[in-house]
């Protein structure tokens, strides 16, 4: 049985926003650090929308910049809206890790 897919999705907003307040980064560097996080079946097609969601939201800005490998990569980088929206998700995550071990 996979997990819900709208509570992973939820989730994974605050992994990738975690990710982006460490350092900016990219799309395909995201979907990356996922995986080397454990998340072993998420894909751009997963990682795409949320990242424009979050920009939508006005939680990250996006620049383009010159790769050193190829084309223009679009870099995202936190804002003040962003970083009070993780501070919030990680203190709920943090409730709801801790009921869930309860049972777990």
């Amino acid at each position: 049985m996979k997990p819900n897919t709208q509570i992973l999705k939820g989730l994974l907003e605050g992994c990738i926003l975690r990710l982006i307040n460490a350092d900016e980064t990219y799309g395909y560097k995201i979907c990356e650090d996922l995986e080397k996080g454990g998340f072993n079946d998420i894909g751009e097609g997963t990682v795409y929308p949320i990242l424009i969601r979050l920009e939508k939201k006005n939680y990250i800005n996006s620049t383009s910049k010159k790769s050193p490998l190829g084309p223009k990569r679009k870099y995202f980088s936190i804002t003040k809206e962003g970083k009070k929206y993780l501070d919030a998700f990680s203190e709920e995550w943090k409730s709801i890790q801790s009921a869930i071990d309860n049972f777990f």
